[in-house]
């Protein structure tokens, strides 16, 4: 296929039925399998220069994120400009690039086109979405069997006496990984990658197909099924199956969790369960923009926005989705849908005062040897008064 000199990768109104994932991050920053959505666009066009297009409010911080990166910066003429919420595989890039002269949809949606003009000649493609949040899950084990063949094996790991290896040619060792004595690792379902400086404490199981991301600590009796990314810099513990856990988050107790999403810098407390199947195996509906969506789909999860928490012994049901900064405790099930900026204790729903929320979020980051930069600050100030409406609406309830 011609391979483009420029690819502009841009985000769209898709971002909208993906919060809370996105109220901190753009669209072709959320994960899938081992990458992100951009970095799987960009492992296609290898020699392309690469274009990114957010909203403006998103811009500041991406820019620290990905320094040098080609941001909100107008593309050279003859590039690809391909949506965000793309999952891109080697059948889509051969021909959104084969046809310059078309503007390629996907259920109505304009998913590529060249040249920053759409054309009137305009032709449906068959190609994966990320559309709502339960999307990257639902993707999730097939992504990452995918990667595992797009990528060279490693073995730079140490394997400890009394470890058990099934099918070790689906096994991939990074640098500075450890796996502890008695751990098993299971690849005959598919493969296991752990990447750099991975520590597996004893007994833990790991069944793939499972990505687990650098300077990850799998605890000491862990229970990881297929399906489930995790990382980078994330603790977690106790059973986890069919879940994505964005990065610099925290699970590191007993609980089960369970065809979710989690974002970055969240904290689930000790005995925190998660519900992902209906009592009556009917399809889960989930609250998004104020609606409710069904999924279509038997297992769903949580959906948790980034710097999110729970107390103890916490009980999400299925198709529960929290939103940025929140606080989630005491006993029975909280409500569906809790708005960014929330208390939640039991029945009873405040406001958590921002001020607060900030001063926590840059403690947790300072953890981890991360610090909150003005950007930060600025787009967590914004989201806040952008949900004030959704607080009132909840404490009226």
């Amino acid at each position: 296929m011609p391979l483009p000199k420029y690819v502009c990768i841009f985000e769209d109104e898709a971002s909208e039925d993906l919060r809370p994932l996105t109220h901190l991050h753009p669209v072709f920053e959320l994960r899938c399998g081992t990458f992100t959505l951009r970095e799987r666009i960009a492992r296609f066009f290898p020699e392309a220069l690469i274009y990114l297009r957010c909203r403006e409010e998103q811009a500041a911080l991406l820019r620290e994120r990905l320094p040098g990166a080609r941001i909100q910066e107008p593309p050279p003429d003859h590039c690809l400009y391909v949506a965000g919420n793309v999952l891109m595989d080697e059948i889509v890039a051969r021909r959104i690039t084969s046809q310059q002269d078309v503007t390629f949809v996907c259920g109505g949606k304009t998913v590529s086109f060249w040249n920053g003009q759409l054309s009137a000649r305009r032709e449906e493609i068959a190609l994966r979405t990320i559309r709502y949040p339960w999307d990257p899950v639902r993707y999730n084990r097939e992504m990452i069997v995918e990667d595992f063949l797009r990528m060279p094996l490693r073995r730079e790991g140490r394997v400890d006496r009394g470890v058990h290896l099934v099918e070790t040619g689906s096994i991939s060792l990074g640098r500075g990984a450890r796996i502890k004595p008695g751990v098993v690792v299971d690849a005959e379902n598919g493969p296991v990658i752990l990447e750099d400086r991975v520590t597996i404490m004893p007994n833990a199981f790991i069944e793939g197909p499972c990505w687990i991301g650098p300077d990850s600590l799998i605890k000491a009796g862990a229970k990881i099924y297929g399906g489930t990314s995790i990382g980078p810099t994330c603790k977690v513990g106790g059973e986890v199956e069919a879940t994505i856990l964005h990065g610099f988050s925290n699970k590191q107790h007993e609980g089960f969790l369970g065809h979710s999403y989690v974002g970055e810098w969240c904290n689930l407390g000790a005995g925190t369960n998660t519900s992902d199947l209906k009592n009556n195996y009917g399809t889960v509906r989930v609250p998004i923009g104020g609606r409710e969506v069904d999924t279509a789909l038997l297992f769903v999860g949580l959906t948790m926005g980034d710097h999110s928490k729970s107390g103890i012994a916490t009980m999400f049901n299925t198709g529960t989705v929290v939103g940025v900064s929140c606080n989630v405790f005491g006993s029975g099930f909280p409500p569906k849908y809790l708005p960014s900026f929330t208390w939640c204790g039991g029945f009873s729903i405040e406001e958590y005062r921002v001020d607060k929320a900030i001063e926590v979020a840059r403690t947790v980051m300072a953890r981890r040897g991360q610090s909150m930069s003005s950007a930060y600050e600025t787009l967590l100030r914004r989201l806040f008064e952008d949900t004030a409406a959704e607080r009132e609406k909840a404490k009226a309830v």
